[in-house]
């Protein structure tokens, strides 16, 4: 069996930056069994697995090197670009349906890729002392949503942090998001998930779905522009549209070619 393979730059204008994420268009599914297989192969964050269904829509489904997850903003990201740039599609709007529902992406005038997501709001809880232990430093807020949402006082106090890992794996949580204030921008951020088999993702749009309304009533406006600072590095550009929340970035082509298995 040979299936095609591209390997997208996400959440980046220039390769070696922002995330990397696989991309297999298929005709068919295969077994599930095979499909993360295939992503461990890869060993990037998420490679993103779509089979057409018609009308400009296709079934999309994200998977880590350890599990399928529910939702993927680079690699959705990485998909639509695909589509757009390398199989033909004409229409300006991509629809994926996926496990979170029907996603979106709409290439803009700008070169910029919209994703429409829904928004995931945290709600407050406690501190507890094996996240600070676990993250080695102690946020000044804790929230909840799908992933634990850890607020910092300062950027440098985010780029400083040395997580332990192997005890954050231990918490009962998938994700946990870092973020603080920005300098030139209106918020950064860092993504630990380290039981997906990823210890830092280097930019995240899921996590940006918690991130937007955050910082969209703590800032008071609506659009915001957003820096995940990992080693890579990402820009992303956010708006809170009542429960959905708009995602945009660039993308660029790493690589492409052909499985064979």
């Amino acid at each position: 069996m040979k299936l095609p393979f591209y390997w997208v730059d996400a959440f980046a204008d220039q390769v070696f930056k922002g995330n990397p994420a696989g991309v297999v268009p298929l005709e068919t599914w295969p077994e599930d069994r095979l499909m993360q297989r295939i992503a461990f192969e890869n060993g990037l964050a998420e490679t993103a697995f779509f089979v057409p269904t018609g009308e400009g829509r296709y079934h999309l489904r994200w998977f880590t090197p350890a599990l399928e997850v529910d939702l993927c903003g680079h690699a959705t990201v990485a998909s639509a670009h695909v589509l757009f740039t390398h199989l033909g599609f004409t229409g300006d709007t991509v629809t994926f349906d996926s496990r979170s529902g029907p996603l979106t992406v709409t290439r803009r005038a700008n070169g910029l890729l919209e994703l429409d997501f829904p928004s995931r709001p945290a709600q407050p809880c406690a501190i507890s002392s094996a996240l600070v232990q676990a993250l080695g430093a102690q946020p000044e807020q804790v929230a909840q949503a799908r992933d634990t949402l850890c607020v910092f006082a300062s950027a440098a106090e985010v780029l400083a942090l040395r997580p332990d890992f192997p005890a954050l794996a231990r918490l009962d949580t998938f994700g946990f998001i870092a973020t603080a204030p920005g300098h030139d921008c209106d918020f950064v951020s860092r993504f630990f998930v380290p039981r997906a088999g990823i210890n830092e993702d280097p930019v995240t749009g899921s996590a940006h779905s918690t991130l937007t309304p955050y910082w969209a009533v703590r800032l008071g406006k609506t659009k915001l522009h957003a820096r995940q600072v990992s080693a890579r590095g990402g820009e992303l550009w956010c708006e809170l549209a009542g429960d959905r929340v708009k995602i945009a970035g660039h993308a660029v082509l790493y690589l492409r070619g052909e499985i064979t298995i």
